[in-house]
């Protein structure tokens, strides 16, 4: 049996999300203190009892989601599975941040630092209504690039997420995506819909906050991983600091490879994938990608025991 674990991005945050965790295992707590202490501020208060609305802001989903995967992580390692017990560690987009500090690579603390400043950063990059992505289900990549193009029409538009086999996410100026959305329709789309997002990630609009996440990668020290990082922008295993420390910054304006990610770690030989964190999306496009290998969700206290006894 060879395991990944893998960290869920953006979309997967509920206020609550945690808590239980945090009660039940005082290493998840102190990654919440840790938290709370890198970013000047009770960030843990507004994810166990705050507003969803203020959550969902990309400036605390961010570091916030990062928080709750590590504690899951740490009360993983109180029950005896070290990350070293994975073969590989990959996250989708803000979850990257989240695997690199699994694996050591990252202190909680820079992760929640620089994921604070992703958040804004990313945020600044296009103004409010500028900008939009949608979801294009049942097109694979191929089709989706070319319904992209089709609607640029000199504006950006381009594939951001490719999420598995029938899922692609597309991102850039607002009335393109609105043009992409209804093509992709024409072409038999099963749906595709925009989605409540803030700003358009993964695309070359986001070149402003590529450059300021440069300049914020640049004062952080960043280790060799204890277990490979599979990149979201290489789709295989780095292991190298500086690699990885260029790879987070084109990862700004890149496509996240979720696809590729899972089908290369597969080859690989990984036979079972757990999701640390928040929700369960990873999984089912995890099922998609690699159908014979199997899931598991690590995000209460039960999933963690339930886990840690096989």
């Amino acid at each position: 049996m060879s395991r990944a674990f893998v960290f869920p991005g953006q979309g997967a945050q509920t206020i609550g999300m945690g808590r239980a965790l945090a009660e039940a295992y005082p290493a998840a707590q102190a990654v919440f203190d840790e938290v709370d202490e890198a970013l000047g501020e009770r960030l843990s208060h507004l994810v166990w009892e705050g507003d969803a609305g203020e959550l969902t802001l990309t400036r605390n989903a961010q570091p916030a989601l990062m928080a709750t995967s590590l504690a899951a992580m740490r009360a993983l390692e109180a029950e005896g599975v070290a990350v070293t017990s994975a073969a590989y560690v990959a996250g989708h987009s803000l979850g990257e941040y989240s695997a690199m500090a699994a694996a050591r690579a990252l202190s909680v603390a820079d992760a929640a630092r620089l994921l604070r400043r992703r958040g804004e950063a990313m945020q600044r990059a296009v103004p409010v209504g500028e900008g939009a992505m949608a979801a294009l289900l049942g097109l694979d990549l191929d089709a989706a690039r070319a319904v992209a193009a089709e609607a640029a029409r000199g504006e950006v538009c381009e594939a951001a997420n490719d999420n598995d086999p029938a899922q692609v996410v597309i991102s850039g100026h607002k009335a393109a995506v609105e043009r992409a959305v209804e093509i992709a329709k024409a072409r038999g789309a099963k749906r595709a819909v925009l989605l409540p997002v803030s700003a358009p990630f993964h695309c070359a609009l986001m070149a402003p906050a590529a450059e300021e996440m440069a300049e914020a990668l640049a004062g952080v020290e960043i280790a060799p991983p204890a277990v490979p990082l599979v990149a979201n922008v290489r789709a295989e295993a780095v292991t190298d600091p500086d690699e990885i420390r260029r790879l987070l910054v084109e990862q700004v304006t890149g496509a996240v490879r979720w696809r590729e990610s899972v089908a290369w770690m597969a080859g690989a030989g990984v036979d079972e994938f757990w999701e640390i964190g928040a929700g369960k999306a990873l999984s089912g496009m995890i099922r998609r990608i690699a159908r014979e290998a199997g899931t598991k969700q690590v995000g209460t206290p039960e999933e963690v025991q339930a886990v840690s006894q096989n």
